[in-house]
C-alpha cells in the first residue's frame, strides 16, 4: 500500500467516478484504475462497487475511506510542519474567483501572497460560481469565492463581502444622477450573461419580486465582451462595480447605481467556500486569511 494508491482511492470514492477522479488528479484513467485494483488485491477486499454510472465504496471501502482521509491529512500536516522548519509555508493553493472579482482582487492578492508566502504557489482560476462549486467538490480547487452561495453538503461557506451591482451604459446615454429602479431596468435592452450566472439569477429574482422582468437584448458570457457590446451601443448591462477595473477606456461608460424597492443599493453577497471533506492545510488556511484581508481592502466588508 502506498500513499498514491490511497489518494486515488479516496478521490474515486468521494467523486463516485473513475473518470471524474482521473480528471481531478490529472492522471490517465487506466493508470488510476490499475492502482486502485492493486490496492484491493493487496488488502484482499473489494473496496468499490463498479456500475455503469460510476463507483461507490463497499462496506470495507467505507472503513478504509475514513482511515485514508486521516492518513492523508496527517501527511499534509507533516509537510506543513517540515516547511515551517525551513522557515516558511510551502505547497500549492488553487483559488477560484468570479471574473468581476478577479479584476479587482487578483493582482493585489498575488502580490501579497508572494510577499507573505514566498515558498508557496498560488494558482487562480476564473469561473462561474456553479462551475467552481463542482471544482471544489472534485478537488480541483482548494478555495473559491462564490456569489450568493447557498448551503450545500460537503462545502463550508462563510460571508466575505457584498458587491454592489451597477447599471453600465455607453457614455452617450442620457445622464441621470438618481439611482435606477428595478422597473427602470425593465425598460432597457440589456446585455446579460446566460443562466446559471449568479448575478443574472440574483437580478431576475430581485426584479420578479418588484413585479417586472429584464428585457434581454443579448446573452453573452464574458465581462470583456459585454463591455465591448455596451460601448458599441447594443444595450446596457448590470455588472459588479469592479467589472471596469483595468478597463482600457473607462471613460467610454456611464455608471448608474441601482436602488431596490426599499431604497437600498442593489447588492449581491460574496462568500468563501472550501471543501468540508478535506481538512485545510496550514498553507491553505494562511491563504484564506490573506484572501479575507485583501477582500476587506479591495471589496469592502459584508
Amino acid at each position: 500500500m502506498d500513499l498514491r494508491q490511497l489518494e486515488y482511492f479516496v478521490r474515486v470514492a468521494e467523486l463516485g467516478s473513475f473518470s471524474r477522479a482521473a480528471l481531478a488528479l490529472d492522471v490517465a484513467q487506466p493508470a488510476l484504475s490499475r492502482q486502485v485494483r492493486l490496492l484491493e488485491v493487496e488488502l484482499r477486499q473489494n473496496l468499490l462497487t463498479r456500475h455503469g454510472r460510476g463507483a461507490m465504496p463497499t462496506e470495507a471501502g467505507q472503513v478504509l475511506l475514513e482511515h485514508a482521509r486521516g492518513i492523508l491529512h496527517q501527511i499534509e500536516h507533516a509537510r506543513d510542519e517540515l516547511a515551517r522548519l525551513r522557515g516558511g509555508l510551502a505547497g500549492r493553493v488553487t483559488l477560484g474567483l468570479p471574473p468581476s472579482v478577479a479584476r479587482a482582487l487578483a493582482v493585489p492578492l498575488v502580490q501579497a501572497f508572494g510577499r507573505q508566502l514566498p515558498e508557496a504557489q498560488l494558482s487562480i482560476t476564473e469561473a462561474l460560481s456553479a462551475s467552481m462549486q463542482e471544482q471544489l467538490a472534485s478537488g480541483r480547487l482548494d478555495i473559491a469565492v462564490l456569489y450568493n452561495a447557498q448551503p450545500v453538503p460537503g462545502l463550508d461557506i462563510a460571508p466575505l463581502a457584498r458587491d454592489e451591482l451597477l447599471l453600465v451604459q455607453h457614455a452617450g446615454a442620457r445622464a441621470d444622477a438618481a439611482p435606477a429602479t428595478l422597473r427602470d431596468l425593465a425598460q432597457l435592452p440589456l446585455v446579460i450573461p446566460s443562466r446559471p450566472n449568479a448575478i443574472r439569477m440574483h437580478v431576475e429574482t430581485q426584479m420578479a419580486a418588484a413585479g417586472c422582468t429584464p428585457q434581454v437584448a443579448l446573452e453573452i458570457d464574458g465581462v470583456a465582451t459585454i463591455l465591448a457590446l455596451v460601448e458599441g451601443g447594443a444595450g446596457g448591462a448590470i455588472l459588479s462595480r469592479h467589472a471596469l477595473a483595468g478597463t482600457a477606456h473607462p471613460e467610454a461608460f456611464a455608471l448608474r447605481r441601482i436602488a431596490t424597492p426599499d431604497g437600498q443599493p442593489l447588492q449581491i453577497p460574496l462568500y468563501t467556500a472550501l471543501s468540508a471533506l478535506r481538512p485545510a492545510s496550514a498553507t491553505r488556511q494562511a491563504a484564506l486569511t490573506l484572501l479575507r484581508a485583501q477582500a476587506l481592502t479591495h471589496l469592502g466588508s459584508f
